[in-house]
């Protein structure tokens, strides 16, 4: 399952947390000591660690990864962590690509749904407060939308050219000298022959069709 079930209990310090973690080096293990030289002792501060190891910023024991690194350029920050918001709460893009943006009663009731009853309602509604806390920070314009089940997914559309006038394209469809045009309309006359020896009734017959055709 594709889903983060860490959560923070506040977001209060999240914003500076991360700030703090751009505007310092990278530790070779990120520790409860390295977030208290960041100047976030609290309890509650450290349950950043847990939520950073789920997004793929740090390893599980707690080295810091290539998306760590990334997150560092102040040029691509907003833009990497949406793609870790991503994929730590896959499973809920899957059920909306604009998940982000989804208010919290409907995140929270998505998770109550993804995770089957397995989390009470306060650990739903700190999910819910991590996750959306997590969006506020994030730029998801430079993200790829991916196909779900949402009904907010949205197919790229592109302008269509007009059709184009039909054109004949065999003998059988250009008039020829044995079609009728009225109106706009074009007549397939067929003349069936009987069966004489005697030119004088063939010549007739054409002489009259001439007469009521150019009347």
């Amino acid at each position: 399952m594709a889903l983060l079930t860490s959560y923070l209990t506040s977001t209060k310090n999240l914003a500076s947390i991360l700030e703090a973690i751009r505007g310092a080096q990278a530790p070779p293990r990120f520790t409860l000591a390295f977030l208290e030289s960041l100047d976030f002792p609290s309890s509650s501060d450290r349950l950043i660690i847990p939520v950073l190891k789920g997004l793929g910023f740090l390893t599980e024991s707690g080295e810091p990864t290539q998306r760590y690194f990334d997150y560092l350029d102040e040029t691509r920050s907003a833009g990497i962590l949406a793609e870790a918001i991503k994929d730590a709460y896959g499973d809920l893009f899957r059920v909306n690509v604009r998940a982000n943006e989804m208010t919290r009663v409907e995140v929270k009731n998505k998770l109550r749904t993804l995770t089957q009853g397995q989390i009470n309602d306060l650990g739903l509604d700190r999910m819910t407060l991590t996750f959306k806390g997590l969006c506020d920070l994030a730029d998801f314009s430079g993200t790829a939308e991916t196909g779900g089940s949402g009904s907010t997914s949205e197919t790229q559309q592109t302008d269509v050219p007009p059709a184009k006038p039909s054109v004949p394209t065999s003998p059988a469809d250009v008039p020829g000298p044995n079609h009728l045009h009225l109106g706009g309309l074009v007549y397939n006359i067929q003349l069936v022959l009987p069966d004489s020896r005697d030119p004088a009734v063939y010549d007739a017959l054409f002489r009259s069709l001439r007469e009521h055709l150019t009347g």
